[in-house]
């Protein structure tokens, strides 16, 4: 399978026979630059904002934007209710984090989580074999309660999103603090944004940070 980063939240997840999801498009107005216009066969929102649910540049003929189980020509995917803020959605709402299933691996994307880790909430969550997860703060988690879901949620692999890079116009952290929590043996800067795995390549005994190449632009 593979998983091509688009910019900000948003991916491609693409299964082998070609199924592919879009995960949280984004309105360029408000990030800072324009999304690349691809093609999926669904996309999925995490929550209501402009930088999570601007569909205009994706053509798919489905849109998932709750919670629950779907089934997208072979994806497996499941939508769990968490809140986009410390208090319980008083602040910015509700946020769905959404698992995959693809090729036999399972993602996780959190989308603009920001509650704390909670042992209840990391019970719904695992298994995860490669985690997408924001570390900007601000408007979500940062790069220490990142870290803590890391620690407890124990993926693969992990690929940070929802950071400042060269041309982010949001007020959120760049990359760097939640890479300096890591070994410098774990953190992977690929040479392209689209990354390519097998469920073979997981043997569980460690974690890997990997960065794509556009993450770092």
């Amino acid at each position: 399978m593979k998983i091509e980063w688009l910019g900000h939240s948003a991916f491609r997840l693409t299964e082998s026979t070609g199924s592919s999801i879009v995960t949280d498009p984004f309105d360029g107005a408000v990030v800072g630059y324009d999304m690349t216009r691809v093609e999926a066969d669904a996309v999925t929102s995490s929550h209501g904002h402009a930088d999570h649910n601007y569909f205009a540049p994706v053509k798919a003929p489905v849109v998932i934007d709750e919670t629950g189980s779907f089934d997208v020509n072979g994806i497996a995917v499941n939508g769990i209710l968490t809140n986009h803020d410390p208090e319980e959605g008083a602040l910015r709402g509700k946020n769905t984090v959404y698992k995959y299933r693809l090729d036999g691996v399972t993602v996780c994307h959190l989308g603009d989580i920001g509650e704390s880790c909670s042992a209840e909430l990391i019970e719904q969550l695992i298994p995860v074999n490669i985690l997408l997860i924001p570390v900007g703060g601000n408007y979500t988690i940062d790069a220490d309660q990142a870290k803590e879901y890391v620690d407890n949620i124990m993926p693969d692999v992990v690929i940070p999103m929802h950071y400042k890079t060269k041309h982010t116009e949001l007020d959120i952290d760049k990359v760097d603090g939640f890479l300096r929590l890591f070994d410098d043996e774990q953190i992977v800067e690929a040479d392209s944004a689209t990354l390519e795995f097998d469920r073979y390549d997981f043997d569980g005994d460690s974690t890997k940070v990997i960065v794509p190449k556009r993450l770092k632009a």
